[in-house]
């Protein structure tokens, strides 16, 4: 697990190119940027999809959110995709208030979303569909 500014980041390879990004921490100015560098990463590594789950996330900013847009419309840009996982209340708020929720999948937990993307994979259907 990767430990910057306050921001633990753990990477779980699920096939060649998807990744689990496990995020714990406040999500805010200070932390954002972190996270934004670990994401980049994957993708240069050829990670086309990202599940990144939130569950350890009890606080994100609207520092936080750019991160996530941002990361949302460049995997968009590669065919790629983006699903939430396991956002708590306060930030499952953020995302619906925002639109967020339209933009991306979000599931209750890393595990479903997982499950969702290989099974889509497979199938090589579209993953713009909204879980609520």
């Amino acid at each position: 697990m990767s430990k910057q500014a306050g921001l633990g980041v753990e990477v779980d390879v699920i096939s060649s190119d998807a990744a689990v990004i496990t995020v714990s921490g406040e999500l805010d100015t200070d932390t954002g940027l972190a996270l934004q560098h670990q994401l980049a990463g994957q993708v240069v590594h050829g990670r086309r999809h990202l599940v990144l789950d939130l569950e350890g996330v009890p606080f994100m900013d609207s520092s936080g959110l750019r991160v996530i847009v941002q990361t949302v419309n460049e995997m968009r840009n590669i065919d790629g995709s983006v699903s939430l996982a396991a956002p708590s209340q306060v930030v499952r708020r953020v995302l619906d208030l925002t639109g967020v929720g339209m933009t991306c999948r979000i599931f209750d937990s890393a595990d479903a979303a997982c499950e969702a993307l290989l099974g889509r994979k497979d199938e090589g259907t579209a993953y713009d569909t909204v879980d609520r």
